[in-house]
């Protein structure tokens, strides 16, 4: 089951986390009040394709959305595109809609924006592989754990 190889792996990084279950939602603003967090607390784990067969997470915000030019710069390149539902499954062992970095089947990069940072205190949830399923998190402890590169790659929506 994904959610056991997710909450497996926190539990191997040592991360104190909270487990939460709900119903499918169909907003940002659903998802969040089910996890009882602020919009801008729930976090997207987006899958980026660099190159062929090679990929990395980027962590945004839900207030926020990804800024394809300011992720280009910082990587370096021209061109990134998101992969395709089959892509990202194989990419990751987990379904479009509940990937995470924790438990991947490939540990990619990952990259978190800027704006997760600055508060010790600052609670986030994630994705934890299944359907209504979501943990959270110290964001700093999470992103320490996950030695994420943090960079200003987001944009208000």
């Amino acid at each position: 089951m994904s959610e056991h190889r997710a909450i497996t792996a926190l539990e191997s990084l040592g991360l104190d986390h909270t487990v939460t279950r709900h119903d499918r939602v169909s907003s940002l603003a659903e998802a969040a009040a089910a996890r009882g967090v602020q919009p801008r607390d729930l976090i997207k784990t987006l899958v980026v394709r660099r190159a062929e067969g090679d990929f990395l997470f980027v962590l945004v915000p839900g207030d926020r959305e990804i800024s394809w030019p300011k992720l280009r710069s910082l990587l370096g390149v021209n061109r990134l595109s998101m992969p395709d539902k089959d892509v990202a499954m194989q990419a990751t062992g987990y379904e479009r809609g509940t990937i995470t970095p924790f438990g991947s089947t490939t540990a990619w990069p990952v990259i978190a924006d800027a704006s997760l940072v600055g508060d010790p205190d600052r609670e986030i949830s994630l994705g934890a592989g299944a359907h209504g399923v979501a943990v959270t998190v110290n964001a700093e402890a999470a992103l320490e754990a996950l030695t994420a590169q943090v960079a200003d790659v987001t944009e208000l929506r």
